[in-house]
């Protein structure tokens, strides 16, 4: 068993105390505190992060499909889409994958560690104009993380929406996120598919890739794609290309689909210019994009 790091505490961090109406949004770091730690796979942990003044705690917002960024002093800051529902203001969640120093840092931390939040930042998904629509959301991989959020906060108000269709597809069964919730998805009347690359001995659901399950479904709606259904999709890029594709074919308009360039993210200002993606920012311009816009974006997928 690894080792549980010490308690960080940010109270004397120059950092932290700064404020915003000295430095505007972009410089503005909340002081935060990680509340539980839940392990979803062996690379996989959702942090609960709850802001710790209550009144900034009860004053953050932000949409489906935003940001934020979080720094351990000494050890570094990282871009993370937020999980949660919108409903929850400061007490957010963060699904985050062990790959470098940031995130295997986190992964020995237990609940107690002081970080810093800085955000919300970037655009959302439009879920409130989806209103009346049927609603088709689509994840490979981690890419779910970035969907839970669109995905509770249409829960949260399933009355005004039609059909839900959730797909989620991963390599392994071993991979799959978030299966505790299944369940309760399913309870909101919401359709939900999954599917593996490579299934294991256990496993008893379809085999193979998002996009024959893609392929049933809109064989299954016969034309009605076309006039009721908006989409969001959320995954490896490439994936992008097949599923959005399909999509056009069954009539839906790219300006009612919905994409996530999260994987370009990284200091959330624009600065480094490693989000750049043609003549536009990920961090600043995105990270979700209509797909017509993304398609008009060099190098984008």
């Amino acid at each position: 068993m690894e080792p549980v790091l010490p308690f960080v505490d940010l109270a004397a961090s120059p950092e932290v105390q700064r404020r915003g109406e000295d430095l505007g949004a972009f410089e503005f770091t909340y002081r935060a505190e990680i509340t539980n730690v839940y392990p979803l796979t062996a690379q996989e942990r959702l942090y609960q992060v709850q802001l710790v003044d209550p009144k900034q705690r009860q004053q953050f917002t932000f949409r489906p499909g935003q940001f934020v960024m979080l720094e351990v002093p000494g050890i570094g800051e990282a871009p993370f889409s937020i999980t949660s529902s919108p409903s929850r203001h400061g007490d957010i969640e963060l699904c985050i994958r062990r790959v470098g120093n940031l995130t295997n840092f986190l992964a020995r931390v237990e609940r107690g560690i002081h970080v810093g939040i800085r955000g919300p930042f970037g655009t959302h998904f439009p879920v409130g104009r989806m209103a009346g629509a049927d609603v088709l959301l689509i994840a490979g991989g981690l890419g779910i993380a970035a969907l839970r959020s669109p995905i509770l906060a249409v829960l949260e108000n399933r009355s005004r929406y039609g059909g839900v269709d959730i797909i989620y597809g991963t390599k392994r069964p071993s991979g799959l996120l978030f299966t505790y919730q299944y369940d309760t998805w399913r309870q909101f009347d919401i359709e939900l598919d999954i599917i593996v690359e490579q299934p294991d001995p256990g496993w008893t659901g379809p085999a193979g890739l998002i996009t024959k399950v893609l392929e049933a479904k809109i064989a299954r709606a016969n034309g009605s794609m076309a006039r009721r259904t908006w989409a969001i999709v959320c995954g490896p890029p490439v994936m992008f290309k097949f599923v959005c594709s399909m999509l056009i074919s069954a009539g839906v308009p790219m300006e009612r689909m919905f994409v996530s360039l999260e994987r370009r993210m990284h200091c959330g200002r624009g600065k480094c210019c490693r989000c750049n993606v043609g003549s536009t920012y990920t961090c600043l311009n995105g990270p979700v994009f209509d797909y017509w816009t993304v398609m008009n974006l060099k190098e984008a997928i």
